[in-house]
């Protein structure tokens, strides 16, 4: 764990993978971890929205950090979410950080009153124990945190940077005119459509959810965008696109999620189980997926 760390690059949103039994399952961790490695990711990101965080026990959440940073053995940053936390129930977020993550992520609770944000906020950041990203993402939480707060938020000395994950063009470009360039604060791009403007704009990085799958061209792209080879980085950035819709085109966040675990269990790296309220896709639609993952060269046609 280091203040100081530059928090940049390819911040890959990881699955949990989930055991038949419900229980996580390890090995597979392990599996994921060693792919977004090979890929040559910046950072893992635990216990997120697509990690299914609402839906994970507890127990298995402490578990899934203790394991992820032991595999990782500090080739790459490791971000854990909180989750619907109050100012009072930050202790998980302390283990996290004691088990070596680099940061842990805080959103909003559901539909927490906006006025009350920034209290609610300076109360978690005080109770931490290390550096914060804040997590905005109002397709999931029903809030929007306002760039005002943000502002505010942003002297805090544990807060080092945001995840924002809110479809609104104008609201990216005038977080990045406002905090784009203070040192030590870590703007990361959730919003796939966003991220080739955004890191013209001077964004420090992207978390993409197709990193999962394709974590090598994610990476691609971005040392592209970093270079200013832009004609390569819209080409890495078209396969991205294309990968993505195979599981997002037509469906919400969570039926997104259930095909991103089959389409990751058919390509060996965990098992197609999803946390309750989520639904397990069918074999036809399995049987679909991979028709779609062979047209796009993620699987053998065999």
């Amino acid at each position: 764990m280091n203040h100081q760390t530059n928090h940049h690059g390819v911040v890959v949103p990881m699955v949990t993978p989930v055991a038949a039994n419900g229980h996580l399952d390890e090995s597979a961790v392990d599996r994921i971890i060693d792919s977004l490695l090979a890929g040559g990711v910046e950072a893992i990101f635990v216990a997120g929205t697509t990690g299914e965080s609402i839906g994970v026990p507890l127990a298995m959440r402490r578990r899934l950090v203790e394991r992820s940073v032991a595999r990782v053995q500090r080739r790459a940053l490791v971000y854990a979410g909180l989750g619907d936390i109050h100012p009072d129930e930050v202790a998980a977020g302390n283990e996290y950080l004691q088990a070596g993550v680099d940061a842990v992520v805080a959103r909003p609770p559901v539909s927490f009153p906006t006025h009350q944000l920034l209290d609610w906020y300076r109360l978690v950041l005080d109770r931490l124990n290390g550096p914060t990203f804040l997590y905005n993402i109002p397709a999931t939480t029903n809030v929007s945190v306002p760039l005002g707060v943000v502002m505010q938020l942003a002297e805090h000395p544990k807060l080092i940077g945001i995840k924002d994950s809110e479809n609104d063009a104008g609201r990216l470009t005038e977080l990045l005119q406002r905090l784009g360039h203070r040192p030590r604060f870590s703007i990361l791009i959730g919003v796939g459509s966003f991220m080739v403007p955004g890191l013209k704009q001077g964004a420090a990085g992207i978390v993409p959810s197709v990193g999962n799958l394709i974590p090598g061209v994610c990476q691609k792209f971005y040392e592209s965008a970093q270079r200013g080879d832009w004609v390569d980085a819209e080409r890495q950035f078209d396969r991205m696109k294309a990968v993505t819709e195979l599981y997002q085109k037509g469906r919400t966040i969570g039926e997104s999620l259930s095909v991103l675990k089959s389409a990751m269990a058919l390509r060996g790296l965990c098992g197609p189980n999803v946390v309750p309220p989520l639904r397990q896709v069918s074999a036809a639609e399995r049987e679909k997926l991979r028709e779609q993952m062979v047209a796009l060269q993620l699987l053998d046609s065999k």
